[in-house]
């Protein structure tokens, strides 16, 4: 296929490179020529405009003396390094003699030229990169030299739109809304101490998944929850279906506040492993079939029976087991009023488990956070990367979502869904 013909710019700066690589037997091999070419023409571009921006400051050309209506004048120039998409570069930035003069090109702390650069370093930041790597990754591969402040930097500017993120409308009704914590080791006030990070994932009724929110806190409370709830709230939600989650302390009485109506469901399977960490390795065989037959029960009323028997057959050994079980038989047992294909979306906490596993595979070469900002930035930047790949509902949406529509008919009146 014939090149297309070019504009007059692009013709005229086609001539001046073939007289620029001819005059100074210039040849290129590979890319590295075609960077370091590359980072020329930005710093004579670069220097050009902001030359010419002091000359409409000063109101004055350069030796233009006649025309000069100021007391003000030209100092010189400083050397300044920037970081570019090409690699390193000088460039001069010119002074003036009252010191009023702020370039606006470049700005006075700005060291990156190119957007593309930052996000670079945000989407390293974001695959759980330690600055450490993305210093050494930038030399490697770009020939910049960028230190730990300026990549704190560069990810500081994450944080008003974390805020924004945190603070964004949400839906009006979820289907379903997972609650979970990960753990994180932060530094704080000269000590490291141990911060919960709390995730709450919805399915909407398009069956649409989203983290509708993190919060670092320090540990469990109904008041903590409720803060967590009224933001819900205060962001349109107006209704939670059923809420699922692993036993969280002080969550049933918060939730019950803001959403009286939403139904809680505890992860069964979390609920299987702090039940019998403590059993023989001689009874786990035979203790998890009969602990089968109450969890897999087709009614509510059959589970009760079989955890009745359960009691009589393994209560002498291991009493803290049934105990435990019959304690918090509510918030238990309530998938068993529904079919099965709900069943399997609020049996476990499996969906948000994948979303922190993701994390944790993320941040796992992060033993301490310097601050609870610096978890944060990472934490929302692989949340970014991670939920892109969110797209569709599941297969079995269709059939799930009749059936909620039967079940929670009265509560979804009025929506518009």
């Amino acid at each position: 296929m014939a090149r297309r013909k070019d504009s007059p710019q692009k013709a005229a700066m086609r001539e001046m490179m073939r007289d620029y690589l001819k005059n100074n037997d210039i040849s290129i091999k590979d890319g590295t020529d075609v960077n370091s070419i590359m980072r020329d023409m930005m710093s004579v571009l670069l220097e050009g405009a902001l030359d010419e921006e002091l000359d409409e400051e000063l109101g004055y050309s350069k030796y233009d003396y006649r025309n000069k209506e100021t007391d003000n004048s030209r100092n010189g120039h400083s050397s300044k390094t920037m970081h570019t998409s090409y690699g390193d570069m000088d460039v001069a930035i010119p002074r003036d003699h009252n010191g009023e003069y702020e370039p606006q090109l470049i700005k006075k702390y700005q060291n990156t030229v190119t957007q593309d650069m930052e996000e670079k370093i945000l989407s390293m930041y974001a695959k759980g990169m330690t600055t450490g790597d993305i210093e050494s990754h930038m030399r490697e591969l770009y020939d910049i030299d960028i230190s730990d402040s300026t990549i704190s930097r560069i990810t500081d500017k994450i944080l008003p739109i974390v805020k924004e993120w945190q603070e964004r409308p949400l839906e009006e009704v979820y289907a379903v809304v997972f609650m979970d914590a990960i753990h994180y080791h932060v530094r704080s006030e000269g000590r490291i101490v141990k911060r919960a990070v709390y995730i709450a994932l919805g399915i909407d009724m398009n069956g649409k998944k989203d983290v509708l929110g993190m919060y670092v806190g320090e540990n469990e409370s109904a008041k903590f929850w409720l803060s967590i709830m009224n933001g819900l709230k205060n962001r349109g939600v107006e209704d939670i279906l059923i809420a699922c989650v692993d036993g969280l302390n002080g969550f049933p009485q918060a939730i019950e506040a803001v959403y009286p109506k939403t139904e809680i469901q505890q992860c069964i399977i979390h609920q299987i492993r702090n039940s019998t960490k403590f059993v023989s390795y001689k009874d786990i065989k035979k203790l998890m079939a009969d602990l089968k037959l109450v969890y897999a029960a087709p009614t509510e009323e059959t589970a009760l029976n079989e955890l009745e028997l359960f009691k009589d057959k393994w209560d002498s050994k291991y009493p803290k087991i049934y105990k435990s079980w019959h304690d918090n038989r509510a918030t238990l047992s309530t998938y068993f009023k529904y079919p099965e294909a709900v069943r399997r979306l609020i049996y476990t906490t499996n969906a948000i488990e994948g979303f922190n596993r993701q994390l944790r595979k993320v941040t796992k070469s992060k033993t301490v956070f310097p601050s609870d900002d610096s978890l944060l930035k990472m934490l929302y930047l692989a949340t970014m990367d991670i939920t892109k790949k969110w797209t569709g509902h599941r297969q079995d949406w269709g059939q799930i979502h009749s059936q909620l529509e039967i079940y929670f008919e009265e509560r979804l009146i009025g929506h518009n869904l």
